[in-house]
């Protein structure tokens, strides 16, 4: 038994002797290093260490959480007196509770998600690395004029969770990320533009090479200068696989059990219905070795798991914790997620969209007048009703062929139908984070300009 899982189930054992019917605690602690530079000089180097525990006690219907970075026994003797006294003032909640013990994990697996390679760097290795990102995109192109910066950065840590239910599981993690965000001027004009590129990965001998990320955020860069504003029509649109992601958080928003058990969400009473055309396949699954968003159990104890959110465009499951799923009287699906001063609520593990058979080349070429979305701005998406406008910039397509830049346009229309008239999905699916998505094709939207 590790020393963290020792003192985790003393305190547990502590509050049953107050009384308390049930309890659980999550223990999180982390080493985080980051440098930026910018225009090859250090501007910021941090390194971080933290340990905090959450405390969630139960009396009956009734709980309350605390949290504390004094990990010390008179602190913790504090915490625990606190919290079963708040537990027993606050309101009833019928379905507040732990889940049932039998569905706990049984046994941990080894998913591969911690790599301590970082720790064999110096600092300035390390900050070598943030430089040459930089480098490699100012010295791209003779328009490479500025840089908001580089950054380099790693984190390890270990999550600890155990409940009165008898059941105590850790595991490491780790995260390395690479990234810069160079500006470009348009000769004559002094039109600027600015982009980004990054990688990010649990392990730090997969990061993409400094080279091409600071190349490719020049390449970005580039595209953007030049742009001009297009008359308001109705055409189709493609979003890249950034912009793409951004739309399948909208289709998470809408799946979590907490925004369907509040009434916050379009797909409410639409399982196993047609919600999306038959080219989406989702699926959230948090079992994949490796990828960011997995991990061996959820912020409750219960195994992840591999989820069919929609196939071929049919509704399959809401993704829940199991407050949520009590409340739809349904089974979680294994998706709770905390910090460490929160009650649980619905996360993502990995949540993607299946990757489909056309190339994004092929997605362009299929277009004869349209729009190819690469930035998005503002918040305006209606979970609730499905209404989306949001401002954005692209590449205006012309005859199947990326042409110029445009700015200062939104693109409207809603979310059921949107999902609907996804007419191609593209074969370049990377998890470049807990949400990802190919290229996607969607038939018409409404892009306001000029």
């Amino acid at each position: 038994m590790s020393r963290g899982i020792e003192l985790a189930t003393g305190l547990l054992e502590k509050a049953k002797k107050k009384g308390a019917t049930a309890s659980d605690l999550i223990m999180a602690e982390s080493d985080a290093f980051s440098v930026q530079v910018r225009l090859g000089e250090v501007e910021k180097v941090t390194h971080a260490q933290e340990k905090r525990l959450g405390l969630r006690v139960f009396f009956g219907k009734r709980s309350a959480i605390t949290s504390t970075s004094d990990l010390s026994s008179d602190s913790l003797n504090k915490l625990l007196d606190e919290t079963c006294a708040l537990s027993q003032v606050t309101a009833v909640d019928e379905y507040a509770g732990l889940p049932p013990p039998e569905d706990c994990v049984k046994k941990i697996p080894d998913m591969d998600l911690w790599d301590p390679s970082a720790r064999s760097l110096s600092v300035e290795e390390k900050i070598i690395l943030a430089k040459e990102t930089e480098r490699a995109a100012l010295e791209h192109d003779s328009r490479m004029i500025n840089s908001e910066g580089a950054d380099f950065s790693h984190d390890e840590g270990r999550i600890l969770y155990a409940n009165s239910h008898g059941f105590a599981g850790e595991y490491a993690v780790s995260s390395h990320s690479l990234s810069v965000s160079p500006v470009a001027a348009e000769p004559g004009t002094g039109n600027m533009q600015r982009d980004y590129w990054y990688s990010v990965q649990r392990k730090l001998a997969r990061l993409e090479p400094s080279s091409l990320i600071g190349q490719k955020a020049a390449q970005r860069t580039l595209r953007r200068l030049g742009a001009k504003k297009i008359p308001t029509q109705q055409v189709p649109v493609i979003f890249d696989p950034e912009m793409s992601a951004g739309l399948l958080s909208n289709l998470f928003a809408s799946v979590s059990g907490s925004a369907i058990y509040k009434g916050a969400s379009f797909l409410i009473d639409k399982l196993g219905h047609q919600i999306a055309s038959p080219h989406v396949t989702v699926y959230d699954d948090g079992t994949i070795a490796g990828a960011l968003g997995s991990k061996p159990f959820d912020a409750e104890g219960l195994p992840t798991r591999k989820t069919t959110v929609v196939e071929k465009g049919v509704l399959k499951s809401y993704l829940l914790d199991n407050y949520s799923a009590r409340k739809l009287s349904l089974v979680s699906t294994g998706n709770a997620t905390r910090g460490i001063g929160d009650s649980p609520s619905v996360g993502p593990t990995n949540f993607y969209l299946a990757a489909g058979t056309s190339s994004p080349e092929e997605i362009i070429r299929s277009v004869s007048r349209g729009l190819y979305v690469i930035e998005l701005m503002g918040f305006g998406v209606n979970q609730v009703t499905g209404d989306y406008s949001r401002g954005a910039v692209g590449i205006w397509i012309e005859n199947g062929e990326l042409t110029y830049p445009v700015e200062e346009i939104t693109i409207a229309g809603n979310l059921k139908q949107m999902l609907m008239n996804i007419e191609m999905v593209g074969n370049d699916l990377e998890f470049r984070g807990r949400i990802a998505a190919p290229t996607v094709k969607i038939s018409k939207m409404t892009v306001a300009g000029s």
